[in-house]
């Protein structure tokens, strides 16, 4: 375990003490200064929208981009809990957006509320800031989360037009005109707390989470009919049902000529939703530029799951184990992080928190099992005791009518699985007894299930493997859970 704490500490701010981290700030960013935090989280943001946001871009050419970057359950309370407690889902008790396993009543029931980084970011000095989603289940009405400064949080806010804003306790009713458009007005009042800040000279953290891309993919009005050309891409798994698939997705029909128009309209939709964030990123950074604050801020781009759209002959969705839902953008710019920078290393949506609280020198209130990845962005090589494979975990299917990520069959919405994630392939157990494996160095679009063909001692090997990560508490529990499976 030494070993293991002390290639954690392979950072600047080196841990002073190495069973316990002082509670005074340590400083990472300019001399005598700590770094700020920006976050921008977006709802549904696949990799196939990337290359449609230049500022994002921008952002990877001047900073990291880590090209391994998973959430541990492609659904949106589920991924948001682990980003903010830092835990898998096994630990925090959030697998769904509703119910008795998920949503905001399950993450204050299973007190993950007091685990959340906002709690240690604040004690540490920091003023803190949300802005746009919080989690499933959260209505405008509602009190605000203990641990944030400024709060600024919608319940339904997916429609972008005609919602109410939680503003610290007062709900705020925005109407349907241009200017009322949501990520305009969190581009806004990100502005606001940015400035509020630097005038009091308070090092900040500030998330700003989007609904967009989120269904019913609201453009901007100025990027309505931006793109009236642009289809679904077809990539070898669009209309292809991977071989040996499983019962809930070979019964799926081939895509109609009618599906496919419907997939590029959506498409088209979601490219011109994300325009707005795209401006939203370069007018922070402008501004932080302006107030002499981006050198000094931590700069991080991502989302809280992926979509598949066609592939695998499903519409339009996520939760499954598949890379269009597992897979999303994490880049990163800020003090000492190379810019055009990739990093191969695995990394998950439970290793967010501890880099933010080792950004701050913040101690955790609870035990995450992520760890921080703030040693890889300022380019030191991974150690030997870095995680080689990620859990994701998940409970379906979504049927939920409560639920805004509910989906039918056609959409993909399989049964309870667990899975695990490495960089050279990819292992699922359903709760029906099934089991996908894909080799990604043959097989990176993931069309031929290799489960059947394992030897005993091989899906043994990886079932043990799967179960250690299931039962693991804490990062040093999980990263030798997480060791390389022989």
């Amino acid at each position: 375990m030494l070993a293991l704490l002390a290639s954690l500490c392979l950072v600047a701010t080196a841990c002073s003490d190495s069973s316990s981290q002082s509670s005074k700030p340590t400083a990472v960013g300019q001399p005598g200064s700590r770094p700020n935090i920006v976050f921008i989280l977006t709802d549904d943001l696949s990799m196939n929208l990337v290359p449609y946001m230049p500022h994002v871009q921008a952002l990877a050419n001047s900073g990291t981009t880590f090209r391994n970057y998973f959430v541990v359950d492609s659904l949106c309370c589920p991924s948001r809990t682990a980003i903010f407690t830092g835990q898998y889902p096994h630990n925090n008790g959030i697998f769904t957006n509703v119910g008795a396993d998920g949503g905001y009543a399950g993450y204050n029931r299973f007190g993950d509320a007091r685990k959340s980084f906002a709690i240690a970011l604040h004690a540490a000095g920091y003023r803190t800031g949300i802005m746009g989603k919080y989690l499933n289940g959260y209505e405008s009405q509602f009190t605000p989360a203990a641990g944030w400064d400024t709060w600024d949080v919608a319940g339904n806010g997916y429609p972008e037009y005609k919602y109410w804003l939680n503003e610290n306790g007062k709900q705020v009713y925005y109407g349907a005109k241009p200017k009322d458009y949501l990520n305009t007005v969190l581009t806004q009042k990100a502005s606001q707390f940015i400035q509020g800040a630097h005038s009091a000279g308070k090092p900040f953290a500030l998330e700003v989470a989007t609904f967009i891309p989120h269904l019913p993919w609201v453009p901007a009005p100025q990027d309505v009919g931006t793109f009236p050309t642009l289809g679904a891409p077809r990539g070898p798994a669009f209309d292809h049902t991977p071989a040996n698939a499983p019962n809930w997705l070979k019964q799926l029909p081939p895509l109609s000529a009618a599906d496919i128009k419907s997939l590029d309209v959506a498409f088209r939709r979601r490219v011109e939703a994300v325009q707005s964030v795209d401006r939203m990123i370069a007018q922070l950074e402008q501004l932080l530029a302006k107030t002499g604050e981006l050198r000094n801020t931590y700069f991080v781009f991502s989302s809280d799951n992926g979509f598949h759209h066609g592939e695998y002959r499903m519409l339009l969705g996520k939760t499954t184990a598949f890379d269009t839902d597992i897979k999303v953008p994490l880049v990163v710019t800020g003090p000492g992080v190379p810019a055009g920078h990739t990093v191969a290393a695995l990394a998950s949506s439970i290793d967010l928190a501890p880099t933010f609280l080792t950004i701050a020198g913040a101690k955790p209130t609870d035990r995450p099992d992520g760890v921080s990845l703030l040693p890889l962005l300022h380019g030191a090589r991974p150690p030997t005791t870095w995680q080689t494979t990620v859990l994701i975990e998940h409970h379906g299917p979504a049927i939920d009518p409560r639920d805004p990520d509910r989906q039918s069959s056609r959409w993909g919405n399989p049964p309870s699985y667990e899975a695990m994630r490495a960089t050279d392939f990819l292992y699922v157990e359903y709760v029906t007894g099934e089991r996908e494996y894909y080799d990604l160095r043959r097989d990176p679009s993931e069309l031929n299930n290799l489960a059947p063909k394992l030897s005993a001692v091989r899906l043994q090997a990886l079932h043990k493997q799967l179960m250690s990560l299931e039962r693991c508490h804490g990062a040093a529990a999980c990263q030798r859970a997480a060791a390389p499976v022989g």
